[in-house]
């Protein structure tokens, strides 16, 4: 998957704010060419909330074990909910980390930095992992979309 065919996706499902920082929009020039999805129906950035997947481009001061200073890196981050990441993992979110290589391309496997929140991650998603990838962002869309609801609270008729 590249990441125009990953953004792509994503932007297909309802209710999903893309954000790509860049120069001149107040964000740290680390996240500039990064891409965070928020559920955000209303097309706001939504305030206090994290975004439920992320694609990064590049190695971030203490998360440099995958390598994306390789050409043609990314990695799909995803935040699936504890089932879907006990599921790829073999292990609770906080127990002690895996020896699963986070630089290992095409393979799930727990964030390097926010594994213990729950969060997975792929390297260039390829053929092992393309529809894989794909359920745990349809996954993560449902998670924040469930989380959104709940906090805006019954609908007012």
């Amino acid at each position: 998957m590249t990441e125009d065919e990953i953004i792509s996706f994503v932007d297909g499902l309802d209710g999903v704010l893309a954000f790509r920082p860049g120069p001149g929009d107040g964000t740290p020039e680390i996240s500039w060419g990064d891409t965070f999805f928020f559920y955000a129906p209303d097309g706001v950035m939504p305030k206090a909330t994290q975004p439920f997947a992320t694609i990064v481009t590049k190695d971030y001061p203490d998360d440099e074990g995958s390598r994306l200073d390789r050409p043609g890196a990314l990695r799909v981050n995803v935040a699936a909910g504890k089932e879907a990441f006990v599921h790829w993992t073999g292990r609770e979110p906080r127990e002690a980390a895996s020896d699963a290589d986070p630089g290992a391309t095409d393979t799930v496997f727990a964030h390097p930095v926010y594994g213990s929140l729950g969060w997975l991650a792929v390297v260039n998603p390829g053929s092992r992992t393309d529809t894989v990838v794909r359920e745990l962002l349809r996954r993560a869309h449902h998670l924040a979309r469930s989380r959104y609801e709940r906090r805006a609270g019954p609908a007012s008729d």
